[in-house]
């Protein structure tokens, strides 16, 4: 149990006795703003619309699931004892690596019911999801929670984080890195390389899928390392374990499917079956 010195009230709005949180507010709107953004581009690439509204209509609670689940295996002993306590996510408890597993599953399993190309979809979601993760991070710090080890608030304001964000990193008599907002704007950077990428003439389709495990296991392996929160595996951080394979796997993948050309459709190819405009970013 935290002592919380909290400066920002992390209830969006109480109906009665129902309180809705930021939290949801902004995990919620980052997927949808996600959705969006991939409903433009599937119309580029040639995936439909209906398709892409039945994947993000169920995948979403499905993600959170899977995000559950991955939470409750790694924090057994907390749950085993208590099992009721499982079903209580307005307790707190998500996992952002087990959203992913089920969404991939989720994707897999739904673009081979409608033979639609699995490796177009994943482009697709890692770009969407990259900037979903990185506003959703933002209600991480509402909750004043995923932050890091302590340090002053002088180191803080020397990075020339805003006032209100320092604040609310004073959480037992001490101010802690704000590894939320470390990871948003990584995973933002990431939103913008993706995006001007998917525009050169050097991608094959399903690389950028690649791209988000390179770049997301890169910054989340660093700043994971940081936090104070981690779920562990015996001493091994897991998170920090599955972000290095990422990182690993993913360059592997990618510079075998470009030296043995690997399905080597250009994306950029599928924009003018389509006959949309490369250049146009968004």
């Amino acid at each position: 149990m935290h002592l919380l010195q909290k400066t920002i009230d992390n209830v969006f709005i109480e109906i009665g006795n129902l309180e809705i949180y930021w939290y949801a507010i902004l995990i919620l709107s980052g997927a949808l703003l996600a959705y969006f953004l991939a409903l433009r581009e599937g119309k580029r690439i040639g995936v439909d619309g209906s398709f892409l509204e039945t994947l993000v209509l169920f995948g979403i609670p499905i993600a959170i699931v899977g995000a559950r689940i991955y939470y409750v295996i790694f924090e057994w002993d907390h749950f085993r004892y208590n099992l009721s306590s499982i079903f209580n996510i307005r307790g707190g408890g998500l996992a952002i690596y087990g959203a992913i597993i089920a969404g991939l599953i989720w994707a897999f399993w739904l673009t081979r019911r409608y033979n639609v190309d699995l490796l177009r979809v994943i482009d697709l979601a890692a770009v969407g999801f990259l900037l979903a993760q990185a506003i959703g991070r933002w209600g991480n710090f509402m909750n004043q929670e995923a932050y890091g080890g302590v340090v002053s608030r002088d180191f803080l304001e020397r990075l020339l984080i805003p006032k209100f964000v320092i604040d609310q990193m004073y959480i037992d008599g001490n101010y802690h890195h704000p590894t939320f907002l470390y990871e948003s704007v990584w995973n933002t950077l990431g939103f913008g390389l993706m995006l001007g990428l998917r525009r050169t003439k050097k991608l094959y389709v399903g690389d950028l899928g690649l791209v988000y495990l390179m770049w997301y296991g890169l910054g989340r392996a660093y700043i994971e390392g940081m936090r104070t929160d981690s779920l562990y595996l015996g001493s091994i951080r897991i998170s920090q374990l599955l972000s290095i394979l990422m990182v690993i796997g993913g360059a592997v993948v990618f510079i075998l499917r470009h030296v043995k050309k690997w399905r080597p459709q250009y994306y950029y190819e599928l924009l003018e079956e389509n006959g949309a405009d490369p250049k146009e970013i968004l």
